[in-house]
């Protein structure tokens, strides 16, 4: 293989990169760029490749990731053992291990930045469906009484296992699906086809970085942590969908979930639905320190407090102590700090705690403007 030829290879992949650059920053600059990306074009990469990936019964972004890990494991020793051993190709293979390098970090770079960085610039979709305005504290607390009202409502309607714990029953992929495509019929961007979401196989370490799903950029691919309650399931897809769809604003996403979930046709969805929700506005209302609403909390039925802030089963920690190779500590801050970086760096200054602004979409759906 001559040298010439591997230069180029070198060349094309940095040429990538610096376009991806001018494109993140196009992306910053112009909203109007974004939102023709978002709207005209992302759909039908998306239809596409998640189609392809969707082939797949495992989760290909997985596979993607661990292959990956063993390429620097094993790759970056036997470069060195090479260069020691082979004095006479040191060039060749410092061109190769180069070559591969570049490609990888394009890859990377173009998978990021088209299928979720230029995401972050669109019009946020409650600007696009509905209005945004300022709402009282009246406004959440009767929020809160509507929800509570709903949880109650539904907790003896929906199946419970020996110990009056909410499970679910359904055919969780075939729901979610059609809970998406029947909240398409209000916002058009959901419009489009859907994979099966797929389990992490290494999902203890999901479940030491507190995430529920994920959404891979570079496989187009919506997963879940199968360690978790399975009752977190149905808002958990719907979420992820929501970013197959361009929506990648963590609280645009929570908020596509609850409506999705919670106008499905399906009863264990719409509980699901209604559980998060009241989740985040029960927390919304005790950090304000809203005392007037404390009474509501006694209205909680006992079978939804059975139910709700439930991430991963009774004794977990416990009984997958030996899958603990790092500290649950260490990785659970660690991702938390990755993650609030990624937002932040992505022009949200709230950084994670945007997740929890899904209560003022709430508020906006309920009491619109």
């Amino acid at each position: 293989m001559k040298l010439p030829a591997l230069r180029k290879r070198h060349s094309v992949p940095v040429i990538i990169v610096i376009a991806m650059v001018i494109v993140n920053a196009i992306s910053w600059s112009s909203r109007g760029f974004s939102d023709f990306y978002v709207t005209k074009i992302f759909p039908h990469i998306t239809n596409v490749f998640s189609f392809v990936s969707g082939i797949f019964p495992f989760s290909v972004g997985e596979i993607m990731i661990i292959a990956l890990l063993l390429l620097i494991v094993i790759g970056i020793p036997l470069t060195l053992i090479l260069l020691i051993i082979k004095k006479d190709s040191r060039r060749l293979i410092c061109s190769i291990s180069c070559s591969v390098f570049l490609w990888i970090f394009a890859y990377v770079a173009v998978t990021e930045t088209m299928n979720c960085f230029v995401m972050y610039h669109c019009t946020p979709f409650s600007e696009r469906y509905f209005s945004s305005g300022e709402h009282t504290r009246d406004e959440l607390v009767e929020l809160y009484s509507m929800l509570i009202a709903e949880a109650n409502e539904l907790a003896p309607q929906v199946p419970r296992d020996e110990d009056d714990r909410f499970c679910i029953t359904c055919d969780v992929d075939k729901e979610a699906k059609a809970a998406m495509k029947k909240a398409a019929e209000d916002y058009p961007q959901l419009k489009g086809y859907y994979p099966d979401a797929k389990p992490i196989m290494f999902s203890y370490f999901m479940s030491q970085t507190d995430l529920l799903g994920i959404y891979f950029p570079f496989s187009f691919e919506a997963n879940y942590n199968d360690d978790m309650v399975k009752t977190n399931l149905p808002d958990t897809i719907c979420h992820e969908y929501s970013h197959l769809k361009g929506i990648i604003q963590e609280d645009e996403a929570n908020f596509i979930a609850f409506v999705a979930t919670t106008n499905s046709d399906n009863i264990e969805f719409r509980y699901s639905g209604i559980l998060e929700g009241l989740e985040y506005v029960h927390n919304q209302i005790y950090e304000r320190g809203i005392e007037s609403a404390y009474g509501l909390t006694d209205e909680i039925s006992d079978q939804v407090r059975r139910d709700w802030f439930r991430f991963l089963p009774d004794n977990y920690w416990e009984e997958n102590k030996k899958k603990e190779i790092i500290s649950t500590e260490t990785v659970s801050a660690v991702s938390e700090t990755a993650l609030d970086t990624n937002i932040r760096m992505n022009g949200r200054e709230e950084g994670i705690e945007s997740y929890s602004h899904m209560v003022n979409l709430l508020l906006d759906y309920y009491f619109p403007s």
